[in-house]
Formats: structure tokens, C-alpha cells, sequence
């Protein structure tokens, strides 16, 4: 009788493979239901961000006149840019603000006396807006307040407008309690510093809220003049701000849009309050000057990253700090409510483009033109 030896072991008709087949097969049925569960869930999500952001277009063309309306989704209405058709004989007509250095006054004390008024001023050709700002000559910014250093200043704020209004200096070591107190409609009230801290500073006005107020145009720049301060043959003060309208301006004065304001989406940015107006009317100096250019950020919010185009700055003081200079710098960032101070010395004549070089801020009007000498041919910025 033969005998059959049998194997070791049987397998099974089904082998480990088929069982790993298997359990792939519903784990790969699982994930596909996961991953169509969240594509429906996505496409809801979808469906639901394009139903509130067509409800949120229709709330804002709704609103965009309402001035309480701060729950408008961006992105805001803008008038960048927007001026009338003959802007360019508006520009050329305009009288620019003087950015000429003002002489010191003799004595130990500076009076200073700044009446506020609520006025419609130009900003840009053809483009006006509601300010609450000074009276005279200067509107916004303020006039240039040139000390020495050491010099007691005293301040006088006379209330012409129509709500509480202060003053803030950068240049005093004051109590701001005391003295940048409001002052009702109607009112003046006067205080005292000794100006010994030497720079370039911005003042402005400290009442709530303070956005509002600057945005309005309530600031301005002092000069602190060093005692040891080497010699230029022409020196400029510039205030870089940025402004937030809403309305073009044209037809009627524009008003502060306190959502583009807080949004930091401004329709124009300037030097002195006003777009491109040292384009028309250029600064000058003679070949070999050397040219000073004192600058302030008042923002309300926005930086300025000064550059003067053709040339790299002979001396830089940074952040207002006196003490001491940087040579060979092509770019310095004053940030908002700061100060610099900047030599160029330029010997060929020519066009010479001063900017931000946050080359948006250029696009909106904060542009001049330093003009060397009698050039030929117009400038490229």
C-alpha cells in the first residue's frame, strides 16, 4: 500500500494577498467617502463665501455714502489718481506750499501762534477737500516752526473750528496731560518747552481720535537746529502724509473715509500736502550746492522711504539722530510721526526726481523734482 506524504502545511484557496487586497480595497472605499464628504463640504463653503461676499457687494454700493458704515467689505471704492481734465493747467496754476527753510527768530523765546479752521483745501489738481486744519498760508501742513536748539517756544492754539482740538509736539519733554490738553471751539491755550532735543520733529493734533485728526490734515513739522550743524546752501522741510477720501473731490470737497483710513488704502500721498506739486514747480539749487532736505512721515500711518533719484546722500542723519550721520546711503525709511535729515551735494546739472520708493506712493502724488542748475530735456519718474 503506497502512502502519500502530505505537505507541511495547506494553504487555503484564499491567500494572505487576497486578504490584503481586501482590507485595502475598504480602506480606499473609506477615503473615498471622506474625501466626497469634503468636496461637498467644500463646495458649500464655496457657495456660501460667494452668496456673502455678492451680499456683502450689495450692502457696500448700498452704503458707500453712509459714514458710519465701518462694516463694508473691502475692497473699498477708491478715487486714486482721479482728477478733472485739465489737471495740468490746474497744477501749473497751483501755488505750491514753500518748502523753504524759514529764518530763526532772535531771543530765548519763539512765540508760536496756530489758529485751526475748518476750510476746504486743494490736495491735488482739481481735487478738494474738507480739512480741519490752519488758517493763513499754510493749511495742511502747518507752517514750518524753525528754533535752535535750546530756545523756549512758546505755543499758542486757538480753537477756530468747530469741535475740541490739541497740539502734540515730538520735540518736547512735557507732560501731555497738561500741555496737549483739548481746547473747546472758541478757546486758546498757550504752553511752554525748551526745545533741547536738536532734529526734525512732527506735531500734530492728540485728540481722539487721533486718525481722524491727522488724516485731516493736523500736523506739521519743527526744526530743532543743532548748534554744531555743518553748513548748506539750500535746505528744505517736506512732509510726507497720505489722504483718504470719500468722494473724488471734483464736483464737491471730499471728506475723510475713516474705513480707507484705518484700511491704509489712501487715494493720494504727498509732500506737503499736496500731489506732485514740486513736478510743476521743482525745488532748485545752483551745480555744487549742497541741498538739505529736512523730512517728516506724518503719515497718519504710512512710512516714506526717501530717495533722491541721480544721486546717493552725502550725509544721512536717521530717525532724527543728530548725534551722528551715515554716508554713501541711497534709501532711508522715516517711519510714521519720525524725522531724517539728508545732504546731497550734486554738481551736474540736471532733473533730479525726490520720492518714496515705495513706488505705489509715487503712482499717488508723493513725487518732486529737485531741479540742478538750467537742465535740458524733463525728468523720467
Amino acid at each position: 500500500m503506497s502512502t502519500h506524504t502530505p505537505s507541511a502545511y495547506h494553504r487555503p484557496v484564499h491567500s494572505e494577498s487576497g486578504v490584503l487586497a481586501k482590507v485595502v480595497a475598504v480602506f480606499l472605499g473609506i477615503l473615498v467617502a471622506v474625501l466626497g464628504v469634503f468636496a461637498l463640504m467644500m463646495w458649500a463653503d464655496a457657495r456660501g463665501a460667494r452668496d456673502d461676499a455678492n451680499a456683502a457687494a450689495a450692502d457696500a454700493q448700498a452704503g458707500a455714502s453712509a459714514p458710519e458704515a465701518h462694516n463694508v467689505a473691502l475692497p473699498l471704492n477708491s478715487f486714486a489718481g482721479v482728477v478733472p481734465a485739465n489737471a495740468l493747467e490746474l497744477a501749473e496754476a497751483h501755488t505750491p506750499y514753500d518748502a523753504t527753510m524759514p529764518a530763526l527768530q532772535a531771543g530765548d523765546v519763539v512765540k508760536v501762534h496756530m489758529v485751526m479752521k475748518d476750510r476746504a483745501v486743494e490736495i491735488a489738481p482739481g481735487v478738494k477737500y474738507n480739512v480741519w486744519a490752519f488758517d493763513g498760508d499754510y493749511s495742511a501742513p502747518g507752517p514750518i516752526v524753525h528754533v535752535r536748539e535750546g530756545q523756549t517756544v512758546e505755543f499758542t492754539l486757538t480753537n477756530g473750528g468747530a469741535i475740541p482740538h490739541s497740539m502734540d509736539f515730538h520735540a518736547a519733554r512735557i507732560a501731555p496731560n497738561v500741555a496737549f490738553r483739548d481746547v473747546a471751539p472758541g478757546e486758546s491755550f498757550t504752553f511752554r518747552f525748551q526745545a533741547n532735543d536738536p532734529g526734525v520733529f512732527m506735531y500734530h493734533c492728540g485728540t481722539k481720535p487721533v486718525l481722524a485728526h491727522i488724516a485731516n490734515g493736523m500736523y506739521g513739522a519743527i526744526v530743532v537746529r543743532p548748534t554744531n550743524m555743518p553748513v548748506a546752501d539750500k535746505e528744505y522741510v517736506l512732509v510726507a502724509s497720505e489722504w483718504y477720501l470719500n468722494g473724488d473731490g471734483i464736483e464737491e470737497p471730499a471728506s475723510l473715509d475713516m474705513a480707507k483710513a484705518r484700511a491704509m488704502l489712501p487715494d493720494w500721498t504727498t509732500f506737503n500736502g499736496y500731489a506732485n506739486q514740486y513736478v510743476t514747480h521743482p525745488l532748485t539749487a545752483d551745480p555744487g550746492d549742497t541741498t538739505r532736505f529736512w523730512v517728516v512721515a506724518a503719515g497718519p500711518t504710512l512710512d516714506t522711504n526717501f530717495h533722491v533719484v541721480g544721486t546717493i546722500f552725502n550725509r544721512a542723519w536717521v530717525n532724527g539722530d543728530m548725534t551722528q550721520y551715515q554716508q554713501g546711503v541711497q534709501t532711508v525709511g522715516v517711519p510714521a510721526g519720525g524725522g531724517a535729515v539728508f545732504d546731497v551735494k550734486i554738481d551736474e546739472p540736471g532733473l533730479y526726481p525726490f520720492v518714496s520708493h515705495a513706488f505705489a506712493h509715487v503712482d499717488l502724488g508723493q513725487v518732486g523734482l529737485l531741479k540742478v542748475g538750467n537742465p535740458k530735456g524733463a525728468g523720467t519718474h
